[in-house]
């Protein structure tokens, strides 16, 4: 019975989650100029319009370089500081950890505005510097927790096996640490990747009218039309995050990948 109730919650919390999904897909093949629903005919010509939409692509090629950068800096930092906090012996390693995950609770209003106020001042408000950055710390905390996770996951007799066979700190991360934290470094990145591509709430505040990510030009197109086009673009993303989600459950393994 117990069996039973708990597919049925299963079920339903999938419905809740996917039900959102079903207009988008079927507004996306609508023949209207508008957004309607249910939509009076069918077509498939908003998808064509978001492949020769210059905005769109202009904010995609942006948002792929800025998350490709972000995820970079985010693993160099957050791989390292992750393997101190967790195999060196360093004072406060619980409130270095907290400190490094605190942007995970600040609301993005709260940091954005604060962000703006400090990049106003060094003049990096409206550049590619200052977004790149923004994205690395907001990303790093979610590198961090999931290597960190993998790196307490992992034994540790086999980095003091090989240490104990003559090999230096550095070569026992290289040759044992990292490939050990392949599927965690492989999950860090494309969750990393993934959220600086969303990214929407901050990134208004930074961006500045030059630079426009691909959710910041959808935000600033709903502003001004409300044609399928949206739907189009949201379907079209929406199965390139599932994409890549089921090739990371294919190639490694979601849980591996998060350390579990």
């Amino acid at each position: 019975m117990l069996g039973k109730l708990n597919n049925g919650l299963l079920v339903l919390l999938f419905a809740l989650l996917l039900a959102p999904l079903l207009p988008a897909v079927v507004m996306s093949f609508s023949a209207d100029s508008y957004l309607s629903f249910p939509p009076s005919g069918w077509s498939t010509r908003w998808y064509a319009a978001v492949m020769t939409n210059d905005r769109f692509l202009a904010g995609l090629k942006l948002s792929l370089l800025l998350a490709l950068g972000a995820t970079i800096l985010a693993l160099a930092f957050g791989i390292p500081a992750s393997y101190a906090m967790v195999r060196s012996r360093i004072p406060f390693a619980n409130t270095l950890v907290a400190l490094f995950t605190a942007p995970l609770i600040v609301p993005s209003i709260i940091l954005g505005l604060g962000l703006l106020l400090v990049f106003v001042r060094l003049k990096l408000n409206g550049s590619m510097t200052g977004l790149v950055l923004t994205h690395t710390m907001i990303v790093t905390p979610f590198v961090i927790r999931i290597i960190i996770t993998g790196l307490k996951t992992m034994p540790a007799d086999i980095e003091a096996a090989a240490a104990s066979l003559g090999a230096r700190p550095f070569t026992v991360f290289r040759r044992i640490t990292l490939p050990s934290l392949t599927p965690s470094i492989s999950g860090a990145a494309l969750l990393a990747f993934l959220i600086s591509f969303d990214e929407v709430a901050i990134t208004l505040f930074l961006a500045g009218q030059s630079l426009a990510t691909l959710p910041v030009a959808i935000y600033r197109y709903t502003t001004e039309r409300t044609d399928p086009q949206i739907a189009a673009l949201s379907v079209l993303l929406i199965l390139i995050s599932a994409l890549l989600m089921f090739l990371l459950e294919r190639v490694i393994g979601v849980a591996r990948a998060i350390g579990k």
